[in-house]
């Protein structure tokens, strides 16, 4: 069985930071790694008809705001009975807190990370699970 990763990064350095231990495991040949824009790198994948449904597991550690344009054209690249895995979602803990309660500076992301998880609550397309580890993360199972 065949297996490869995709690594979508602004920053490449993030990626070759790891390198050395992606190396010394010999698995260098399996990972794809893409620098560029996330939306801009989903959308050319989503060019390619032999993608559409052929991810297994999507995890997406990026820009809060774009969340659930990102689940959008995920939900068309990861195989029903895939996993996509979002993380940050409960910010701090802010998304329960009254308003009052939040600094300033994460009051933002922290609208944006309420109104996503209201999103996902309603979306039939998936089965969720929120998971209070670390910053949270919600877990989609892909129906």
């Amino acid at each position: 069985m065949w297996m490869q990763i995709t690594a979508i990064d602004m920053n490449k350095d993030t990626y070759e930071m790891g390198l050395p231990v992606i190396k010394k495991a010999g698995v260098e040949h399996k990972i794809n790694f893409i620098q560029s824009q996330a939306l801009s790198a989903l959308d050319e994948l989503l060019k390619d008809d032999a993608t559409r449904g052929s991810f297994d597991f999507a995890f997406v550690d990026a820009d809060k705001v774009n969340y659930q344009k990102y689940h959008e054209r995920l939900l068309q690249l990861v195989k029903v009975g895939g996993i996509i895995v979002y993380d940050n979602t409960l910010w701090f803990g802010t998304v329960a807190m009254p308003e009052e309660f939040v600094k300033e500076e994460l009051k933002p992301t922290r609208f944006y990370s309420i109104e996503f998880n209201k999103f996902l609550a309603n979306d039939d397309r998936v089965q969720i699970s929120q998971v209070p580890l670390g910053d949270g993360i919600t877990i989609c199972w892909r129906l």
